[in-house]
């Protein structure tokens, strides 16, 4: 058994071909899908996916991406969605300096306000953070001294500093099929040191098919090779990470149902 703890399966990649995408990840042995939420706007759109399969479930939060767009929202309010019994943890939210979507200070902004519904729930926070090392650890810090909240790191191609200081304090580190690229020797030296109660897979499909597949849409299914990867570069066997990543998701994402 294996859990997709990152996918996008609202995005219109998937539009034609969801109940095909749905199907292949469980004869895969793919357990849960997590459908992440970029917007909370269209929460609804989740919700639609999340209620149509007993398998799948979905977040609320605004992605870095959109945080001019979505500047303002409350904690207060992103705690309200989580009532849904389908909403299982907050985000994405977090850093992205690669990109120009999005001002640093109203990111900062998001950031903080989704860490604030995280602790105050105590569902987990899934944080993207990309080119921003420095401030995205400087914030975790920060927050975490007001009181510890759950997080993982999804997509992590950050350095190694913050990678360590997020699991000293608490977090989750998750891994996509950008682990199996073969220029990501570095990336695979940092999940080969992780303690194997902090290491997570997902695909973040439609995007980063792993490398048998690279070039065409990624899906669910397709986290198998991110398993492989991940195995081979840590020295276990598949079925032991596949134990090991679906017992720290059941823990981290405690809403699911097991």
């Amino acid at each position: 058994m294996l859990v997709d703890s990152h996918c996008h399966l609202d995005f219109p990649d998937f539009a034609e071909d969801l109940d095909g995408i749905v199907s292949r990840a469980r004869a895969a042995g793919i357990a849960r899908m997590v459908t992440i939420s970029t917007r909370v706007r269209r929460l609804q759109d989740l919700l639609a996916i999340a209620e149509r399969y007993d398998d799948v479930y979905c977040s609320v939060g605004t992605h870095p991406h959109h945080a001019d767009e979505e500047d303002g929202i409350a904690p207060d309010e992103l705690i309200a969605l989580t009532q849904h019994p389908k909403v299982v943890a907050l985000g994405e939210a977090g850093l992205d300096y690669f990109y120009d979507n999005g001002s640093p200070e109203a990111q900062a902004r998001g950031f903080r306000a989704h860490i604030a519904a995280a602790r105050a729930t105590g569902l987990p926070l899934v944080i993207h953070t990309r080119e921003a090392d420095e401030d995205c650890a400087r914030i975790l810090e920060e927050e975490a001294a007001k009181g510890s909240f759950r997080a993982v790191l999804h997509c992590y191609t950050g350095g190694r500093e913050l990678a360590l200081k997020a699991v000293s304090l608490g977090l989750s580190i998750g891994f996509t099929g950008i682990l199996t690229f073969k220029k990501s020797e570095a990336l695979r030296a940092i999940a080969a040191e992780l303690p194997p109660d902090r290491i997570l897979v997902e695909t973040d499909s439609p995007y980063l098919a792993p490398g048998r597949f690279r070039g065409k849409r990624n899906e669910p299914a397709y986290v198998v090779e991110v398993a492989k990867v991940l195995a081979e570069t840590r020295g276990v066997s598949l079925d032991e990470i596949s134990r090991q990543t679906s017992e720290n998701f059941f823990r981290l994402f405690s809403k699911v149902k097991a």
